[in-house]
């Protein structure tokens, strides 16, 4: 064995530590950000978002950058133990930035076409910004790395390389403190006193405001409420199905690139940059879209783009320029179903929203869960765990994106077809309030809301 033993697994364990880390506090942070108030004037999703954000700035540049004294006789599991802690906080911290970000959408619009609108707009600026990440990097390796232009450029990614990824972390680091200031300078969160004191009046108050007279009573429902609703289940699996194509299959279309197509190191740049843009444009068509034929037929529509991009990877065992029509599939098809997916979780929220911080964070504990096992599922299965390539790891990759993106696009049409016959709803569960619009003071029955 060299020094290079077990490479594979212990970039699996680095991955599935992070989604563990992510996928434990993002439910905890959604139920401490739906009971814990704001700090004075400033509401308690920007609260929870600025705790984020500075979260990961004290963290981020520590993941990419080597421990201090390490080098390439350093034992892994010294390196190991240096960055857990590290990931762990940049973890923390990214759940609580999403989770409250996400969380905002349901509060600030009501209209289910509204909040489709303001997820393809967050998704938008979301690839604005990976564009952004990803056309820096391109430069970096033109200009730092030497290799950028040579065709024959195919060995990989080295220790050489991290000073490339130093500047790259820095760079992003200051892009995101500008635009997070300004966020949180110019988003005003709604001013909701009676959900955030919590109190059996203001419950009463909000729920005589909001429901219709024609309307049956409603009440709030909490985190407990949730785990009793069918559909709760339906949209956290077809949010995890869709978390896994898109996440593992970003992860690994580098590996694809550079190991199985064997393409110059610049492409692990360039081909993300393309789905980036493709999913960018994609989200600019999403409302009318949805509008017209509906979000669960969107979803449809972006999975048969990921299917498409599945087949074209399994026929084409020797893609060359053609992969940029390939990753124009898959960005296009990655953009339409996460965006759908989310819509999908704030259409379930709907009215819900002093509860829904918890929703999304459960959604993310199923994901980031799965995305984890995926990963060192994936790493354990590698047939060569040293950094010297066999003939059997050359094609590892390719048959890692064809089962991800068309396997797991799969299941997730089987879950569309249990929303598109049991829509999405709260069917089974609410609890009335006592003495709430004529009900009984005693009268606590858990009527079922057809």
């Amino acid at each position: 064995m060299t020094r290079y033993t077990r490479q594979n697994t212990y970039a699996g364990v680095l991955l599935l530590v992070g989604q563990i880390a992510d996928g434990v506090c993002t439910p905890l942070i959604g139920y401490e950000s739906d009971r814990t108030p704001g700090c004075g004037q400033y509401g308690k999703r920007k609260t929870w978002h600025l705790v984020g954000t500075v979260s990961v700035l004290v963290s981020f540049f520590f993941i990419f950058n080597p421990c201090p004294g390490c080098d390439e006789y350093t034992p892994q599991w010294a390196g190991l133990t240096y960055f857990i802690p590290f990931i762990i906080i940049f973890q923390f911290g990214w759940a609580a930035t999403q989770i409250s970000h996400l969380s905002l959408i349901p509060e600030l619009v009501s209209c289910e076409h509204a909040k489709v609108e303001l997820t393809a707009y967050r998704y938008a600026f979301t690839v604005m910004a990976n564009i952004t990440v990803y056309a820096v990097a391109w430069l970096l390796f033109h200009v730092e790395g030497g290799q950028g232009n040579d065709p024959s450029a195919v060995d990989g990614l080295g220790r050489s390389d991290i000073p490339i990824f130093r500047d790259l972390s820095l760079i992003v680091m200051g892009i995101g403190v500008v635009f997070s200031l300004l966020f949180h300078l110019g988003t005003r969160e709604k001013d909701k006193h009676l959900e955030e004191l919590g109190s059996e009046e203001g419950e009463r108050q909000l729920l005589i405001t909001n429901s219709p007279k024609s309307t049956p009573p409603r009440s709030l429902l909490q985190w407990k409420d949730w785990l009793r609703e069918p559909s709760f289940y339906q949209v956290a699996f077809l949010y995890m199905c869709t978390r896994l194509i898109v996440n593992l299959s970003q992860t690994y279309i580098s590996m694809y690139l550079l190991n199985s197509l064997l393409l110059p190191k610049n492409y692990i740049a360039t081909i993300p940059l393309v789905m980036y843009v493709s999913g960018f444009v994609t989200s600019l068509v999403m409302k009318p879209v949805s509008k017209l034929v509906g979000i669960s037929m969107t979803y449809f529509v972006g999975l048969l783009l990921i299917l498409g991009f599945s087949f074209w990877v399994l026929l084409d065992m020797n893609m060359g320029e053609s992969i940029y029509g390939a990753a124009v599939l898959l960005g296009a098809g990655s953009a339409t179903i996460l965006v759908m997916s989310l819509s999908m979780t704030a259409d379930l929220i709907g009215e819900q929203t002093q509860s829904g911080a918890f929703v999304f964070g459960a959604m993310s504990f199923t994901d980031k869960v799965a995305n984890g096992l995926g990963v060192i599922i994936i790493q354990g299965l590698h047939p060569c765990h040293t950094q010297q390539c066999c003939p059997d790891c050359v094609w590892y990759y390719h048959d890692v994106m064809v089962i991800v993106t068309g396997g797991v696009a799969f299941a997730a049409a089987l879950s569309l077809c249990t929303i598109l016959i049991w829509p999405i709803r709260i069917r089974r569960y609410m609890t009335r309030i006592p003495g709430l619009m004529g009900l009984d003071e005693d009268d606590t029955s858990d009527p079922t809301v057809n």
